[in-house]
């Protein structure tokens, strides 16, 4: 190897494999002395060659630089960076402490990392994290390429990589639990879902010792390596083999017609307050990086994390885009979640913009034009945002959706017209008409919270396994637990939860939107009452495979309710049922127990709706019925003599709960008796001797 240092240029960021050897550069504007550390393993106590880079053949503008002819993909390298220690000016440097690229392609010796010896002094190579070079061309694709998915509905399903394959009754090979791998044995249960993108919780390299002690960060909104896959995310312990088989996954993904969409989290990183170690960000340029309070000793708070992005400063708006872009271009990523993406639509100094750059240009830019990007259109500190995103085509996991359908289905009164607005696209948040009622990302559960089993089944969260005393995770979850707090034997109650589970599935599925189900739902995943299990690395968050079997009902509900849905146009209608664009009239109209009349007050927890599709001539009606007891619902006729069919029936046992079109039982009554607590869907039908299709 040539002990050779040559200036180097100052682009790109990061590790740049080239023909004869590596390109190294990172930002530092007020370092004195940088130190380019390399490692001869990715375990390796210390360097074998420490480069100290000289500022004037090495440097720039704020740019460290230099290109080492001979060195190879897979090289393990860091950082030292020297400066001043002055908190009340935001600087932290410290010399002794080795620094990860932010710009690391993939991550080596996390198996030896200590956080605590990044927070104590003195030096921590032993125990630091360090970032391998990496030839992105080095991997075959065969063609893949992000999957386009353009005017068509997503049905996303919301997992985390190891949870999904980490039980021992998976059914995965013992080396591939919890693994991108794992993930890819199988798809063929994703594909039987009916979903056809996944939405996977943090994959870039996280910190999971960033947790309370005895604990581990198991959901990893912990960033450290924005560029890197989470490194025990893989069967291969060789860096350069995680990231091929994070690749191998997404070419098997979208071999299976599945996207693939990332939750990043671009708001704070595992650095956390003036307490947290140094290992990136805060040792290169902590004044840069991040949102310091007026005093400049202290971190403004707004992730709830103890830091957060300054990521409307420029540096930081660069890093963020070619992030994104490295994910799509490299990596063939289809999509993003920006977790508490509000944080990104605040100024350096913390205060709410009105038009935030970094969000605009995420929208603009060329290379992320196909990708889906969501926003968690809130933060930790009230800034929230549902409905008022910034932006044309963001869209928004929209939490009123989640709320406003928890609170009708356990009998809230007054809730019938906001449930109203629900259905068709929210119009009351997103009132522009050209809107696509796609970008209101419905769910009912996510990984935050209660899963659906647990909705229906517990009044309070139980959040006692977290070791703080119950205090951590929401108060206010909108649930109720049918009249016993957690597990039962009494039928009666198992039967009404598993009639609300139907009620949340059936308006989930068929609202207008992009509909998102959390993993392990469709198999009644419980987390004993526990709304906030981002410490819990047991089965409290693993998918429990028996539950394939044990509730085999709720799946086969689950499948047919997306396979409906994903059938028929009307549910990739981009525009709201309400008011159609370019028509002069809806295609909804709102009834109650009588036609006609639907009832918008106080007390009522009923709603019915016809809805009609002019251009593929099929109606359809909705009756929600939350209220406890038996009503009888009047039923508009149809034209020509038709005959009403069903669809669904959330009362009926199965199969009877749900039915194909072409063997839904027809319904002849102009009445249709619908029991408490629960929900019919009726399609239109002509009939007999005159065709299937209904008419307008």
């Amino acid at each position: 190897m040539s002990k050779l240092v040559l200036p180097g240029k100052s682009f790109p960021l990061g590790a740049t494999v080239l023909p004869d050897g590596i390109n190294f550069c990172v930002f530092s504007k007020n370092c004195t002395d940088l130190e380019l550390l390399l490692y001869d393993s990715p375990t390796a106590p210390q360097p074998s060659r420490v480069i100290r880079l000289d500022p004037q053949m090495n440097r720039t503008f704020y740019y460290w630089h230099a290109f080492l002819p001979g060195l190879l993909p897979g090289q393990v390298y860091a950082y030292r960076a020297s400066g001043p220690f002055a908190p009340e000016r935001g600087h932290r440097f410290d010399g002794h402490k080795v620094l990860l690229d932010p710009y690391a392609r993939a991550v080596a010796n996390a198996q030896n990392y200590q956080r605590e010896a990044a927070r104590r002094p003195g030096d921590n190579s032993p125990y630091a994290l360090r970032g391998v070079a990496v030839d992105t061309a080095a991997y075959d694709w065969e063609g893949d390429a992000p999957l386009p998915r353009p005017n068509r509905r997503r049905v996303i399903y919301e997992m985390h990589v190891d949870a999904f394959t980490r039980h021992p009754n998976s059914g995965v090979s013992p080396q591939r639990r919890g693994t991108f791998a794992g993930v890819i044995e199988k798809i063929p249960y994703l594909q039987s879902l009916g979903i056809n993108a996944v939405e996977l919780l943090p994959v870039q390299h996280f910190d999971d010792q960033d947790a309370p002690s005895g604990h581990r960060n198991y959901w990893g909104y912990t960033p450290i390596a924005f560029f890197a896959p989470h490194s025990t995310y893989s069967a291969d312990p060789n860096p350069l083999g995680i990231v091929n088989e994070f690749r191998d996954m997404v070419k098997a993904l979208h071999r299976a017609g599945i996207e693939v969409i990332l939750d990043v989290v671009f708001n704070h990183t595992a650095e956390g307050d003036h307490r947290g170690p140094t290992l990136s960000f805060r040792g290169l340029e902590n004044r840069a990086y991040y949102i310091l309070e007026p005093d400049q000793g202290y971190y403004s708070n707004f992730s709830g994390c103890g830091n957060t992005l300054n990521t409307n400063q420029s540096i930081v708006r660069r890093f963020i885009i070619d992030c994104l872009r490295y994910w799509v271009a490299e990596m063939h990523v289809d999509g993003f979640r920006f977790d508490l993406a509000s944080v990104m639509a605040r100024d350096e100094w913390g205060h709410p913009l009105k038009s935030p750059p970094i969000l605009w240009e995420i929208e603009s830019d060329p290379i992320l034009a196909g990708t889906e990007i969501i926003a968690e259109a809130w933060d930790a500190v009230g800034l929230y945002q549902v409905g008022s995103f910034i932006g044309h085509r963001w869209a928004e996991w929209n939490g009123k959706f989640r709320d406003d359908l928890r609170r009708f289905v356990k009998s809230d009164g007054g809730m019938t017209g906001v449930l109203a607005a629900r259905l068709v696209g929210s119009p009351d948040l997103y009132p522009h008409p050209s809107r696509e009622a796609q970008r209101s990302i419905n769910f009912v559960t996510c990984h935050d919270g209660f899963t659906l089993n647990d909705l229906v089944s517990y009044n309070q969260k139980h959040n006692e396994a977290n070791g703080e005393n119950n205090r951590d995770g929401n108060d206010c979850n909108f649930s109720w637990n049918c009249g016993v707090e957690g597990p039962t034997e009494d039928k009666s109650i198992e039967t009404l939860r598993v009639r609300q589970i139907k009620n949340l599935l059936t308006f989930l599925f068929f609202s207008q939107g992009t509909p998102m189900l959390l993993m392990g739902d469709e198999v009644r995943r419980t987390q004993k009452g526990n709304n906030n299990t981002y410490a819990q690395n047991n089965d409290l968050n693993w998918f429990d495979w028996t539950g394939v079997e044990r509730h085999a009902e709720i799946l086969r509900f689950t499948q047919k309710v997306i396979a409906l849905t994903a059938a028929h146009d009307i549910f990739q209608e981009p525009r709201s049922w309400a008011n159609p664009e370019g028509h002069t009239k809806p295609w909804i109209t709102w009834h109650g127990v009588r036609l006609n009349q639907p009832d918008w007050g106080g007390e009522s927890r009923t709603l019915a709706a016809w809805l009609i599709h002019p251009p593929s001539k099929v109606q359809y009606y909705f009756i929600f019925n939350a209220y406890w007891e038996v009503l009888n619902f009047e039923l508009p006729s149809l034209p020509g003599g038709g005959r009403w069919r069903r669809l669904i029936d959330t009362a009926q046992p199965p199969p009877d709960d749900i039915s194909a079109v072409e063997s839904a039982p027809m319904h002849k009554s102009n009445h249709y008796r619908v029991e408490g607590r629960s929900v019919v869907i009726l399609i239109g039908d002509m009939h007999e001797g005159t065709g299937r299709k209904a008419t307008q």
